[in-house]
């Protein structure tokens, strides 16, 4: 056991970069947005036991609800946060009073209608912002921004600016379709987005395999790129029973199919990380200088 729980640090180590940094000074953590071409596909309920999985992988783990108008990340856990980013872009609190605690003492910040408010900064106000996010970004290995289903601006800017992001899809045609269609205009705009895909709602592996070659064909015919899977999560009755509680579910079942698939899905993350240009600026300060460039 104690192999294996060294070896599981090794490996935590060598993924977010901590691994023979000097003390006291950890790297900066690597952004991660989740996102999807529609609504309704499971991607808060992805997003928030994923950060689960990394937690209990031995990761530091922060949940940004960087859905405007829609989040629900608290709702998920049945946390009524205290405070937002509303707070912390109104001056009223720094950004480790608006941190909140949720399951399994998971960290996350409610997003709430201070998102709104943060892509209409001044740029003093902008510099406060990078500042307040730099001193937490300095204590995570992981930033993970559930951002809003489809594609708006807001999002956009998210995923373009973010080191990597996982897109949630079903089998459903139209959420193949409008993932595609995601990743197709975000493509467009900016080339050097990191993907991956990850399936739910799929009734076993081979079906998985089927929607994730749908997509990644048609993206190589047509993008020239590729678009790699990380993984599935099984149709589990399980995680709306979980919903209906406001418990995630891998920590309400942990048993459950769904909830040993988002264990394998965060192993997997962890051994398997995306590829990114040498000359690519990565972490917070990568996703900070590519914001204020989309800002312009």
């Amino acid at each position: 056991m104690n192999d294996q729980a060294q070896a599981l640090r090794q490996l935590v180590s060598r993924r977010t970069g901590t691994e023979g940094a000097p003390p006291g000074k950890p790297a900066s953590a690597r952004i991660i947005t989740v996102t999807s071409g529609k609504g309704g596909v499971g991607k808060s309920n992805f997003t928030l036991n994923f950060a689960l999985a990394l937690k209990s992988l031995g990761c530091k783990v922060l949940v940004f609800d960087a859905d405007i108008g829609m989040a629900n990340i608290d709702v998920l856990m049945g946390v009524r946060p205290r405070y937002s980013l509303y707070h912390l872009l109104k001056g009223e609190r720094n950004i480790q009073e608006i941190v909140e605690l949720g399951t399994n003492g998971l960290p996350f910040i409610a997003g709430g209608s201070g998102m709104a408010d943060l892509f209409t900064l001044s740029e003093s106000d902008l510099n406060f912002f990078t500042a307040q996010i730099e001193r937490i970004a300095g204590e995570m290995d992981f930033i993970i921004f559930d951002t809003g289903a489809g594609l708006s601006k807001e999002t956009l800017k998210f995923i373009t600016a973010a080191d990597e992001c996982l897109v949630v899809t079903t089998p459903e045609p139209t959420s193949i379709t409008d993932a595609y269609a995601l990743i197709k205009v975000v493509r467009g705009q900016e080339e050097d987005v990191s993907f991956r895909l990850v399936i739910n709602r799929v009734t076993d592996e081979a079906e998985a395999r089927q929607v994730a070659e749908k997509i990644s064909l048609v993206a190589q015919q047509f993008l020239k790129m590729e678009i790699p899977t990380l993984g599935h999560m099984s149709d589990d009755s399980h995680v709306m029973q979980a919903v209906k509680r406001q418990i995630p579910f891998s920590a309400a079942y942990p048993g459950c199919v769904a909830a040993k698939d988002i264990q394998s899905l965060a192993m997997k993350f962890l051994n398997v990380p995306p590829k990114h240009s040498k000359d690519t600026l990565s972490g917070i300060r990568g996703f900070m200088h590519k914001w204020l460039r989309l800002a312009k």
